[in-house]
C-alpha cells in the first residue's frame, strides 16, 4: 500500500473565521487516519499555539514556524535557527525603529514590547490574548522565527536593511520573520523524506501567503475558497471555505475520501 500524507495550514483552513474547528473537519481527519494515512500540521504558529488543536485531531507531527522546526510523531527530525547576530541586530533596530518583535523558540514565544498597538491588533485577529513579554527572550537560545510589528510603510525599510531575511504578512501590521529560503515546503520536504514519501502521494491544505511555496511544490495543493488570490492561483485544486467543509469538501474533491464512507460514518465531534 503506498504511503500517503496530508498537510494542514490552521488558521483560515483547520479553522474557519470563529476560530473553532468545524465538526466536518474532525470527522474528515480521523476518516483519513482510519485509512492509515499521515495528517501533519503545517503552520506559522509556534508549537504551543497548536497544541490544543493537535489534541482535538489527534495529531502529533507538525511542521511549524513556516517550515523552521518539525517534528514527527514527538520525535524533532529539523530545526534551522536564525542566525543570533542577525537576531541581535533586528533587535536593536526596531528597538530604536520604535517597532516591536516577536520572538519564536522551539517551544514558547515572547514579544519585545508591553501595549504595542500593532500587537495587540494582530493577536486579536487570531482571537488570542497578548503574549508574555521579555525582552531578552532571544538570549541564550536558538530563534526559528520572528514576528515583526510595524506599519506597512515601515516593512520595506527592514527588507532593505536584512537581506538576509524573509517577511511575511500574516496580518495588516505583522510579518513572519525567516531567514532567506525559509517556507512551509522545506519543513515539509524534509519530512517527506524521512517518511520515504513519494511527492506524488503527498496533499496540502492552505489560505494564506506563506503557503504559496507549499502549495506549489507539493503533490496536489488545495487552496480553500476563502484563500487569498495568490494562493488560489498556486494551488492545484480551490475548495470551498474553512466554514463551509473546506476540507471535507477538498479530500472528496481530489479522491482521498468518499463521500458514501462519509455519510455511513457516525463519529462524535
Amino acid at each position: 500500500m503506498k504511503k500517503t500524507i496530508v498537510f494542514f495550514d490552521i488558521d483560515g483552513t483547520l479553522l474557519n473565521e470563529e476560530k473553532i474547528i468545524p465538526d466536518s473537519m474532525k470527522r474528515a481527519v480521523r476518516l483519513l487516519q482510519d485509512k492509515g494515512i499521515h495528517t501533519v500540521i503545517a503552520t506559522g504558529r509556534v508549537p504551543k499555539m497548536c497544541y490544543w488543536i493537535q489534541k482535538e485531531l489527534n495529531i502529533d507531527s507538525y511542521v511549524s514556524m513556516n517550515g523552521q522546526y518539525v517534528v514527527f510523531e514527538g520525535k524533532e527530525i529539523y530545526s534551522n535557527p536564525i542566525n543570533s547576530e542577525i537576531v541581535q541586530s533586528l533587535t536593536s533596530v526596531t528597538t530604536s525603529n520604535g517597532h516591536a518583535l516577536a520572538y519564536c523558540s522551539h517551544h514558547d514565544f515572547k514579544v519585545s514590547k508591553r501595549n504595542h498597538p500593532y500587537i495587540e491588533a494582530s493577536f486579536d485577529s487570531l482571537m488570542m490574548p497578548y503574549p508574555e513579554v521579555d525582552e531578552e527572550f532571544y538570549k541564550n537560545r536558538a530563534i526559528y522565527q520572528g514576528h515583526l510589528y510595524c506599519g506597512r510603510k515601515d516593512k520595506q525599510m527592514y527588507v532593505d536593511q536584512f537581506p538576509d531575511l524573509r517577511f511575511i504578512k500574516w496580518h495588516d501590521y505583522a510579518y513572519d520573520i525567516l531567514p532567506k529560503g525559509a517556507s512551509k515546503a522545506v519543513g515539509i520536504h524534509k519530512l517527506l523524506e524521512v517518511l520515504d514519501i513519494n511527492i506524488e502521494n503527498s496533499f496540502a491544505f492552505g489560505d494564506g501567503l506563506n503557503d504559496l511555496e507549499m502549495l506549489t511544490s507539493i503533490g496536489t495543493g488545495i487552496a480553500m475558497g476563502n484563500a487569498v488570490p495568490e494562493a488560489k492561483a498556486a494551488a492545484d485544486v480551490i475548495t470551498t471555505s474553512s466554514s463551509k467543509d473546506g476540507i471535507l469538501n477538498g479530500l472528496l474533491q481530489v479522491g482521498l475520501l468518499e463521500k458514501s464512507k462519509i455519510t455511513a460514518s457516525i463519529i462524535p465531534a
